[in-house]
């Protein structure tokens, strides 16, 4: 069975200014029903939820694979209670396997969380560690890791102009009945604005998100 092991520094701790994620759907009396959470969507970017290391270092052969790692199991807990913040634990595991097995050996990995504003700015990032350890004679083991992330419920509630003008309802006939209220820049400005996502994946760099992207 894999090994299993966790060594990191503590939990990185993300304080945002807000977060919050929406869908909407037109309800039965013509207003558009948003469904809101204070909770940022969580997800791993494309090409950086593997790692490979090479020995020698350099090198992108095959035969000269070291070690190579996934992030797997990626899970979101909010916690939304009552309270002017609302916390979002993320947990994560790291599989490793590598190709010499013969003594016990600890490997270090880098990992980002940062968090998205209207799916482009990221507005806060912080890098960690997540230490895998192979015992001797094995060559596959499984750490784990964790970030969290704090939001300013406050900050995360809709002005109240924009809330009902999204919500407002509107007859068949009426000269604005068939517009879609997030037609209207200032109304997709501001729910933009109002949308977060926390990412997490390996930090690498520009090389190894290369070959993650080319492999």
């Amino acid at each position: 069975m894999p090994v299993t092991a966790w060594k990191s520094a503590l939990p990185l701790v993300i304080l945002l200014v807000a977060g919050c994620r929406h869908t909407g759907e037109l309800d039965e009396t013509g207003g558009i029903s948003a469904v809101r959470s204070a909770c940022p969507t969580v997800g791993v970017p494309a090409a950086t939820g593997d790692i490979t290391l090479f020995d020698p270092v350099g090198s992108v052969d095959a035969s000269a694979i070291d070690i190579e790692a996934t992030m797997t199991n990626v899970r979101s807990t909010c916690f939304d209670a009552d309270g002017p913040d609302i916390q979002t634990k993320i947990t994560f595991n790291i599989q490793a396997r590598r190709n010499r097995s013969d003594a016990a050996r600890d490997v270090s990995f880098p990992y980002f969380i940062s968090v998205v504003q209207g799916d482009s700015a990221v507005v806060a990032k912080r890098v960690g560690h997540v230490t895998v350890h192979f015992d001797a004679g094995r060559d596959r083991a499984t750490a784990s890791g964790e970030a969290t992330s704090v939001v300013s419920r406050a900050a995360a509630t809709l002005p109240d102009d924009v809330r009902r003008r999204l919500t407002e309802k509107r007859k068949a006939g009426d000269e604005d009945a068939a517009t879609d209220p997030l037609s209207k820049p200032e109304i997709r400005q501001a729910v933009l604005r109002a949308s977060f996502e926390a990412l997490v994946g390996f930090q690498l760099t520009q090389d190894q998100l290369k070959y993650n992207a080319t492999r």
